[in-house]
């Protein structure tokens, strides 16, 4: 058993440079507060790791599927608030553990995308974009016009902390982080993922009607991605609120979604391994460049234009194309050196 499973990791992660590279990135994060223990640094890369889960989750919806979502914001917004006022227990009766709040806070963004989801079913395109864009405005509404329990315009302060120490904070939020991502690749994986919801989603996005008449349940895979989509940014939201010690009107703020369709259009949409790399290099060079506040927009803008140019799939996907070729009759992914399919010995030129 264990020789198949190395046999099966060498073919699968090792001869394919994409995940290799994504393997060593990954482990190479566990090793970072051994040489770095600038609480600035950790802070930086403990917001960059929520940050991964909410641009992953946007790809699961409208990269996958399709659907337009402008207001992504409202998962995590839902999640951060409903962790903060169980957290803070009045009016609502005791105070709720920190292990509690932020799951039922996801579950919370769960039930938050099954009501977004509901105009999804009928509208598509432009029409879809600008109902969930309303989503979070109607929220933010709501929480203003209920301050007794939501602390208005101030949020809901004094959160329990995720943990009295920073390194400890980065550890638990790298977990989450891994663990939220390979639950959404299996998904979106279109040859191992689960159940085959990968390919699925592929042909909702490519053609809705074609698949609906091909007999799939396009409602019912719709619904799923909802779910799993606001779920994980739920997640994200809950860490957020607490590592923060505050949740307010900023989680739901308008440009927090577009932050994520930019993180992940810059990285690769529809790849998941897009949006992280999206998020780890754009999140941390916004905070670098707080040096420069003058030009600290103007720079960022010209480094988004100027990859996007040069690379309209995105940095990770123009990478991996680079670095992959697909064989054109078994569809399995060789190293670019090969000349011949390392399974089938078809010619890969």
């Amino acid at each position: 058993m264990l020789s198949r499973f190395f046999r099966d990791f060498q073919g699968d992660v090792v001869a394919i440079p994409g995940r290799l590279i994504a393997l060593v990135f990954f482990v190479l994060l566990f090793f970072i507060p051994l040489f770095v223990q600038q609480p600035y640094i950790l802070r930086t890369l403990i917001f960059a790791n929520m940050f991964v889960i909410f641009a992953v989750s946007w790809d699961f919806i409208s990269g996958y599927t399709g659907q337009v979502n402008f207001g992504h914001a409202l998962f995590f917004g839902v999640a951060a608030y409903t962790s903060a006022m169980l957290n803070r227990g009045a009016p609502l009766g005791p105070d709720w553990p920190i292990w509690a709040t932020i799951p039922i806070g996801a579950i919370a963004a769960t039930v938050a995308g099954v009501l977004m989801c509901l105009p999804a079913l009928r509208l598509r395109g432009p029409y879809l974009a600008l109902v969930t864009l309303a989503f979070p405005l109607i929220l933010t509404g709501i929480i203003f016009a209920n301050t007794q329990f939501t602390g208005g315009e101030l949020g809901i302060p004094n959160l329990d902390r995720i943990s009295e120490s920073r390194t400890t904070d980065y550890y638990i939020s790298l977990v989450v982080m891994l663990f939220s991502v390979f639950i959404m690749w299996k998904f979106t994986d279109a040859r191992s993922g689960l159940i085959r919801t990968g390919i699925i989603l592929h042909a909702i996005r490519e053609d809705e009607i074609a698949a609906r008449a091909s007999g799939i349940n396009t409602i019912r895979y719709k619904l799923f991605a909802f779910i799993v989509g606001g779920f994980f940014a739920g997640v994200a939201g809950g860490l957020y609120a607490h590592f923060m010690r505050i949740a307010g009107p900023s989680t739901l703020e308008l440009t927090l979604s577009f932050q994520a369709i930019i993180w992940t259009v810059f990285g690769g949409i529809v790849s998941i391994y897009g949006a992280v790399v999206g998020v780890y290099f754009l999140y941390p060079l916004m905070e670098f460049l707080r040096v420069v506040p003058e030009f600290r927009m103007l720079i960022f803008a010209g480094i988004v234009v100027i990859i996007l140019l040069f690379m309209p799939e995105g940095i990770a996907v123009w990478i991996r194309d680079k670095l992959e070729r697909e064989c054109p009759r078994c569809k399995l992914t060789n190293v670019w050196w090969r000349s011949t399919c390392r399974a089938c010995s078809a010619s890969l030129h």
